[in-house]
C-alpha cells in the first residue's frame, strides 16, 4: 500500500499516454517517436507551428488516424480497442464545419448524445432534457432553432462545446477554439475552460496559436519538447475536488 489516499489517487491515473508515436503523409514524416503522458485534471496546450502535426496528433488521439508505428492509450487501453468514446469530448477546428449545413442548434448539441455505431440511437425525453441543460449552460438556449450557420463564431464554438460536453466527459479536446472569433470572446471563451479545469475532474488538451494565452494559464515553460511540438502542462486539483460530478449540473449551479 502506498498510504495515498483513493481519491488523490485518481486524480493522477493516466488518461492519454503516447508511447513512440510516429506518423507520416506519404514521405512527409509529420510526428516521429514521440512519447507523451496526460494525467487526469491536467491541462495540456499544445503548440506548434503549421504543419507541425498538432491537429494529426489529435486525429489519431480521438480514433480518426491510426499512427504508423507506436502505441497510443486512452484511460489505460489500447486506443485500438478502446470502447467509451463517451468520455472524450472533442471540438474540431471551426473551418472543418461547413456553414451550409442545414441543422438547428439543438440538433447539432444533440448529436453528441450519438456514439460511434448508434447512429439510428432514439433519443429520450432525458436526452431533450439534458440536450436543453447544455444549451443553457452555455449561454446558447434562445439560439436553439437558430441554423448553425447563422450564428457568430463565439456562437458556434459554444455550441460545439455544448455538444462536446453533453455526455459529461472526462477528457475535453479542442482543435484551435479560438481561431475566427474576436479577441473579447477569445478570453471569455478561455475563462470557461479555466474555470471547468480548476473545479471539474477534467483532463484538457488544446491545440492553440495563441502563446500568450496558453503562457498566462500554463506557464513559461514548455514540460516537453518533440520535434516541432511543445507541450505546456498545468495540473490543478485539491482533495475534495476529486470527485465524479455532473459537470453542466454544477457549471449551472456555479453560474458559469
Amino acid at each position: 500500500m502506498s498510504g495515498i489516499p483513493a481519491q488523490a489517487d485518481s486524480c493522477h491515473r493516466e488518461i492519454v499516454a503516447l508511447e513512440q508515436v510516429s506518423y507520416a503523409f506519404g514521405s512527409q514524416q509529420v510526428i516521429e517517436n514521440l512519447s507523451f503522458t496526460a494525467r487526469e485534471r491536467d491541462f495540456v496546450g499544445l503548440i506548434g507551428a503549421n504543419g507541425a502535426g498538432k491537429t494529426t496528433l489529435l486525429r489519431m488521439i480521438v480514433g480518426l488516424l491510426k499512427p504508423d508505428r507506436g502505441q497510443i492509450r486512452l484511460f489505460g487501453t489500447p486506443a485500438k480497442s478502446f470502447k467509451d468514446w463517451h468520455l472524450i469530448g472533442y471540438v474540431p477546428q471551426r473551418k472543418q464545419f461547413n456553414p451550409l449545413f442545414p441543422a438547428t442548434v439543438r440538433e447539432v448539441v444533440l448529436s453528441g448524445l450519438y456514439g460511434r455505431g448508434k447512429l439510428l440511437k432514439r433519443l429520450s425525453k432525458a436526452d431533450a432534457l439534458r440536450a436543453e441543460d447544455a444549451m443553457d449552460t452555455l449561454h446558447i438556449g434562445e439560439l436553439a432553432d437558430k441554423r448553425i450557420g447563422a450564428l457568430s463564431g463565439g456562437q458556434q464554438q459554444r455550441v460545439f462545446l455544448a455538444r462536446a460536453l453533453i455526455n459529461n466527459p472526462k477528457l475535453l479536446i479542442l482543435d484551435e477554439p479560438m481561431v475566427g472569433i474576436d479577441a473579447e470572446t477569445q478570453q471569455n471563451f478561455f475563462h470557461l475552460l479555466r474555470h471547468m479545469h480548476q473545479r471539474h475532474n477534467m483532463t484538457f488538451l488544446m491545440v492553440s496559436h495563441d502563446m500568450e494565452m496558453v503562457r498566462s494559464y500554463l506557464g513559461q515553460e514548455p514540460k516537453q519538447v518533440s520535434g516541432k511540438l511543445s507541450f505546456y502542462v498545468r495540473h490543478s486539483h485539491d482533495l475534495e475536488d476529486c470527485v465524479e460530478t455532473d459537470l453542466l449540473h454544477t457549471l449551472r449551479k456555479e453560474g458559469t
